[in-house]
């Protein structure tokens, strides 16, 4: 009886947590509930969940208690204590004596503000991977159980799979607000003509992303002698004089002098940093830069330890081109602002472009695969990417953006950031075309569409499966020397709702080569007006058959290069290489 009494409690909490992880996608929101579902679970006193974060030095542990039950946020500077402990050994743990165990991390308890009694631990398994810790503390009138451990292992996957969804949904509105933020910066910068409106305009659009109390942009003179601020926010009135350095001199000066960005975890502990805001405990500067010369640096700081990362120093460097381009257009002649605000958008697209592409080709056992894109003199909309869905399996998107310039760039975006979102929810692939059709039709202008290919490259079993979304069918060269074209599949995307759209699926063959590209590898023209096409591109696959993906992808750029005149207008080129090797 007891046995049945308390599956069917298990049962009615799996219930509960189905329901509940399922109501929201807000990470603090979810992150919340799962504490206090936690804490109903095992009738604990409190509940604190850390998810792993390889761009944190320190652990950050999300933390509630009863009464209040409000989220608090708390900062552990290393992986120490019960939660290091299990996310080490990745292994549960039962502590009812929680005072006389050596693992007890008497700060962290301090920063909970809670004394420990006992504690249920157990590391969270989502997708078959560790993702973080999860950890019950103090049992209300007892001790903890094996019942109690039983109970968390089984909402165990739900809590992992909820905290990971939600930490993606988080990343992917991140990612969108930096592209806007990016984009916005350019239209500032194409908008304001005098310099120290640019700049403060820059702090605040910037605060949007990366959190800071005080902050400044510094300019170097000419003869990178003297460090001035010429915009600051954050800092007291009298704090001035500490804000003029010399190069070289405290952290500011030290960036300005060696032209590479520097992020401080905790400035009590540098003695480089000059105090100029008595309560700031962490800072992150970046340069600002023109043809590799150092030209000023943008600094934030913040009243917290260790609150800057990587992709901090990322987006600041991408605002830092942005501020290089408006003290570079201040100089320049009022005849050519009109030009210089058409390259600044170019440039941004650009960024946004080169950012969504692959930065080197995914090593698969047994397969050599190679992706090359040659972008065309204006931005356009070729996309490809290596997706990693699990072990031993590779998505291959490949597609063309109607368009050039911003509008293709930012089209490529919204296709990029739907293609991901839906492969993460692990649905076939005719499911993932269907949404990302579907999406693309809500969000783009009558007259945009995009064509594209995408593939799931199964390198365990030797077989791919593929939809076509009414793009150029690739070519694969088989073991016998006839050419298959992937044509299954349906129509662009973005143009109508509702349709279905078919997979094909080939079986990879020792030495067999398969190569997918955009509409700029083929529609070549010579002086006659004869196309290089398909048939071209199919010759050079086959002379080639014995190199490498990379060798071939030479090969296919190299031919359409001498076939076109010098006069040829290219259009961007991008292709992905897919060789099975013979050994």
């Amino acid at each position: 009886m007891a046995e049945k009494t308390q599956r069917t409690r298990t049962e009615k909490l799996l219930l509960q947590a189905g329901r509940t992880f399922n109501s929201t996608l807000e990470y603090e929101e979810l992150i919340q509930l799962i504490l206090n579902l936690v804490m109903t679970a095992v009738d604990a006193e409190a509940a604190l969940v850390y998810r792993f974060d390889d761009t944190r030095r320190d652990m950050q542990i999300r933390f509630t208690k009863k009464p209040e039950c409000e989220l608090l946020s708390v900062q552990s500077q290393d992986r120490s204590g019960f939660i290091g402990w299990v996310a080490e050994q990745q292994e549960p743990v039962i502590i009812n004596d929680a005072a006389e165990d050596p693992r007890l991390d008497d700060d962290l308890q301090q920063s909970l503000g809670i004394d420990i009694r006992s504690v249920l631990s157990l590391p969270l398994i989502g997708r078959g991977q560790v993702v973080g810790v999860v950890e019950a503390i103090n049992k209300c009138g007892g001790e903890f159980s094996q019942e109690d451990l039983d109970i968390l292992t089984g909402l165990n996957n739900q809590i992992a799979v909820a905290i990971d969804n939600a930490h993606l949904y988080r990343e992917m509105k991140r990612e969108a607000l930096e592209r806007a933020l990016l984009y916005d910066t350019g239209k500032i910068l194409s908008e304001k003509l005098k310099l120290d409106e640019v700049l403060r305009a820059i702090l605040e659009t910037l605060k949007k992303a990366v959190n800071y109390d005080a902050g400044g942009v510094f300019l170097c003179d000419d003869a990178e002698v003297d460090i001035q601020s010429i915009c600051s926010v954050g800092y007291d009135p009298g704090t001035d004089a500490s804000l003029q350095l010399k190069c070289g001199q405290g952290i500011i000066g030290t960036v300005a002098a060696s032209g590479e960005p520097v992020i401080v975890p905790d400035v009590k502990k540098d003695s480089r940093y000059v105090e100029a805001s008595p309560s700031t405990r962490s800072e992150i500067v970046v340069p600002i830069l023109i043809d590799d010369r150092v030209i000023g640096v943008i600094n934030l700081e913040s009243d917290e330890i260790n609150a800057y990362n990587g992709r901090d120093i990322s987006l600041m460097s991408a605002f830092a081109s942005q501020a290089a381009i408006s003290l570079e257009r201040a100089k320049l002649h009022e005849s050519l602002l009109a030009a210089k605000k058409l390259e600044e958008q170019v440039n941004i697209a650009r960024e946004i472009q080169r950012m969504f592409l692959p930065d080197e080709n995914p090593a698969v056992e047994g397969y050599q695969i190679a992706g090359r894109n040659v972008p065309s003199g204006q931005v356009g909309g070729d996309y490809y990417d290596f997706i990693k869905i699990v072990d031993q399996r590779l998505g291959i998107p490949v597609a063309d953006v109607s368009g050039k310039g911003m509008p293709a760039a930012l089209i490529m975006a919204s296709l990029r950031a739907s293609l991901i979102a839906e492969i993460r929810n692990n649905y076939t692939i005719r499911t993932i075309a269907e949404k990302v059709n579907s999406l693309l039709c809500e969000s783009l202008e009558p007259g945009n569409f995009v064509t594209g290919i995408y593939c799931v490259l199964d390198s365990k079993h030797h077989m791919m499966t593929y939809s076509n979304f009414g793009h150029n069918p690739p070519l694969l060269l088989q073991e016998d020397g006839v050419f298959q074209q992937l044509t299954e599949g349906g129509p662009v995307l973005g143009v109508s709702k509702g349709v279905t759209f078919d997979e094909g699926a080939i079986a990879f063959r020792r030495g067999e080569v398969l190569v997918m590209y955009t509409d700029g590898v083929t529609e070549v023209f010579n002086n006659e007006g004869v196309e290089f096409g398909a048939k071209g591109l199919m010759e050079v696959i086959r002379k080639n058959r014995d190199k490498s993906a990379v060798e071939i992808a030479d090969a296919i750029y190299a031919a359409t290069k001498s076939f076109a005149p010098q006069t040829h207008v290219y259009d961007d080129i991008t292709m992905v290489v897919v060789k099975r090797l013979r050994d």
